[in-house]
């Protein structure tokens, strides 16, 4: 079994053949699942027996039938991030946590007041985020196509596609508006990389992570032994516009960091809790600053709620998205899959930032001017930046005090 969080999203996943069940067998299957493991118990108020009487006394002819037919059912739930993938979209999704993907690089969210979709984060390196989209654009058309009361899901396998071929995005930014029309590309994540800058106080080390994908854990502990050795002073984690990644990959990142103690807690219908907990083996305790923003979303989010609870690390920049809910992804017999929420889950200090997101310790906006800027010239976290530039100032004076925690001094 491997856990995951990406988007907007905290995912677990168990592993099955694949074999071809009766398409009654498959709905029944998505039924009784939901049924065990759906987070809220009222099931958005439907009678839920009454559900599966409904849709298990039809005839199904095909498979393709019974997928239309829990669609059907899951839409029930009114719950965004519970969805049903055939085959083929399961695939893909499977691509994604891999690492590798085709598409144009876009991770997708939704308003939760007005319910349109909105850009988390272009990943960077990708044709969207070449071309300039920004994280909380307003996704409005896919193709030409309204994207009003479209599912994040069903939104996302609009926009996939095989390399090479074209998708136009309409997106709103403030009163503007705007078409992007993007060359969809095989998407390859490189989840870290690493430098060091020359400070008064000494060497600084920077650590980018633009996703949590099942090499960053390796990549990571690289960078850090790889900083370490050029006796670094202090490190800079840069997680703006991180949209998560593997649950796993984020608790093997925060133990890299964290002494002891723990990460993050899921807590699901039946207030059942079950806590992640730090290794107690970490490769470092020099000070360390991690910058959020907007597009900081789920495993990002559990990452930079643990280091701030510890008071391990100042958080800089601007509030993150706000993702707190857990899901849970069950493959089913024929290679088709089910999304569904399970829980909630929380921060070492029991805080649930679903709808809130996370605040930094010292907030630093960029203006639209200054994000486009920096897109363009790809001078994040360089002088130019202005969060990253904050970051070296606040670090530097931890440095010059000596803490290694927010307000600890080495050895306490």
């Amino acid at each position: 079994m491997a856990v995951f969080l990406t988007g907007t999203s905290f995912y677990t996943v168990k592993a099955l053949g694949i074999s071809q069940p009766s398409p009654q067998k498959l709905v029944a299957e998505v039924w009784q699942i939901l049924n065990q493991n759906y987070v809220d118990g009222s099931f958005n108020h439907q009678d839920w027996k009454a559900v599966r009487q409904q849709y298990l006394s039809r005839k199904y002819n095909s498979p393709q039938q019974a997928y239309s037919a829990i669609r059907e059912m899951v839409a029930k739930l009114g719950d965004q991030y519970t969805s049903f993938f055939d085959p083929q979209q399961f695939k893909a999704l499977n691509s994604d946590l891999s690492g590798n993907l085709s598409g144009v690089g876009v991770e997708l969210g939704q308003n939760e007041k007005t319910k349109a979709l909105i850009v988390i984060a272009p990943i960077e390196g990708t044709p969207a985020f070449k071309a300039g989209i920004l994280p909380n654009d307003i996704i409005v058309q896919i193709n030409n196509q309204s994207t009003k009361g479209l599912k994040i899901d069903d939104a996302a396998k609009r926009i996939l596609g095989p390399a090479g071929t074209k998708v136009s995005l309409t997106i709103q930014r403030g009163h503007q508006t705007r078409t992007f029309q993007l060359i969809r590309a095989n998407i390859e994540i490189h989840p870290v990389t690493y430098r060091t800058q020359t400070t008064k106080e000494g060497k600084i080390g920077y650590i980018r992570l633009p996703e949590f994908t099942d090499t960053a854990p390796t990549q990571m502990r690289r960078a850090i032994q790889a900083l370490e050795k050029q006796q670094v002073q202090g490190y800079v984690l840069d997680l703006r516009s991180d949209p998560g990644g593997l649950l796993n990959a984020g608790l093997e990142i925060a133990s890299m960091w964290l002494k002891q103690g723990p990460i993050v807690s899921l807590v699901n219908r039946d207030q059942v809790k079950q806590s992640y907990n730090a290794t107690g083996h970490p490769l470092t305790n020099k000070p360390l600053i991690v910058l959020v923003d907007k597009g900081s979303a789920s495993a990002s989010e559990i990452l930079a709620g643990a280091l701030q609870d510890d008071n391990r690390a100042k958080l800089v920049g601007t509030r993150t998205f706000g993702k707190g809910l857990v899901q849970a992804v069950e493959p089913l017999e024929d290679g088709s899959a089910l999304k569904l929420t399970i829980a909630k889950y929380y921060t070492p200090k029991g805080r649930n930032i679903n709808h809130v997101g996370i605040a930094p310790d010292i907030n630093v906006a960029l203006t639209e001017a200054q994000q486009k800027a920096l897109l363009q010239n790809r001078s994040f976290g360089t002088a130019a930046d202005p969060q990253y530039a904050t970051a070296i100032a606040d670090l530097s004076q931890l440095i010059q005090t000596g803490s290694n925690h927010v307000g600890l001094k080495p050895g306490s």
